[in-house]
């Protein structure tokens, strides 16, 4: 939709493949942006500007670059918001005249229109019911990972329970987490991340990665007060440990560790509440 932008390269179709997955977890307006396809930040709120701008928000400084994703139709507040740094994508099932019209003043910015988003996993091909990775000499196929935890799906295993507003943002992480390739650490307050730490050989050190992008790179934000979610189990309490000195204020993660029971009075040691959700994320690929 920009006749003076470069052709999408292959990672540009890769990021933007992972952006779409991520912001069709949402039903209410949501934006994400996304970097070597991990989310820089994500956010959903009342209106899709403000979406984009907590999005933005989380991670500005990694975002530069990025693919923006929304799940609603672009408008122009949110477009204005878009070209105030540089992006390599923009994707939305449809775009205003006037979104165009601003969107179109980035010279290299691709504008890709996808049409509606409740079509794309309604089929039952392979092609949405699984997952394939090529190998030398064959092929990986599992099923797509579309589980999400609702409220009543997390078991509270602290003494000390969420509240109604950190089961909320529990729910949400998690619908991010999935995007995360592991090991993969999400903190949230409300329905926006304040900070992602991704692709990490340790668990602690992906938790020190979102901690510290969170202090240091959200604007407004940081950790203390936030909801950690994390993609498989914390096989020690360190990993928790590191985040509640950092000021995080409760936790979701699978369990299912050998050493569940050491995890959970490090929270209880904090009053920190945790919940399990049975179910793990991990993505790899």
């Amino acid at each position: 939709m920009n006749p003076n932008a470069k052709e999408l390269s292959y990672n540009n179709y890769n990021d933007a493949d992972g952006a779409l997955e991520l912001i069709t977890e949402f039903d209410r307006p949501a934006a994400a942006v996304i970097k070597h396809t991990n989310p820089a930040g994500c956010a959903t709120a009342s209106s899709l500007s403000d979406a984009y701008a907590d999005a933005l928000s989380t991670d500005a400084m990694s975002a530069f670059g990025g693919i923006v994703a929304l799940n609603r139709r672009c408008d122009a507040a949110t477009a204005e918001q878009i070209i105030e740094s540089f992006k390599e994508v923009v994707i939305a099932p449809t775009y205003s005249d006037q979104a165009i019209d601003i969107l179109t003043q980035k010279e290299n910015l691709r504008i890709l229109a996808i049409g509606p988003l409740d079509q794309l996993h309604t089929s039952s091909s392979s092609a949405t019911a699984a997952h394939e990775k090529h190998l030398r000499g064959g092929r990986l196929v599992q099923q797509r990972d579309d589980w999400v935890p609702s409220i009543s799906d997390l078991d509270i295993v602290t003494d000390t329970s969420p509240t109604e507003s950190q089961l909320e943002t529990m729910c949400f992480a998690w619908r991010v987490l999935k995007h995360v390739k592991s090991n993969g650490i999400v903190l949230a307050t409300d329905t926006q991340t304040v900070g992602i730490g991704m692709g990490q050989v340790s668990r602690v050190d992906a938790v020190r990665l979102a901690t510290m992008k969170a202090d240091e790179h959200a604007e407004e934000k940081g950790p203390v007060g936030s909801v950690m979610a994390s993609d498989a189990f914390f096989p020690f309490p360190d990993g928790v440990e590191t985040a509640l000195d950092a000021g995080v204020a409760a936790v979701v993660q699978p369990g299912g560790s050998v050493n569940d029971d050491d995890v959970i009075s490090a929270c209880d040691a904090q009053d920190v509440p945790m919940a399990f959700t049975g179910h793990r994320c991990f993505r790899h690929d």
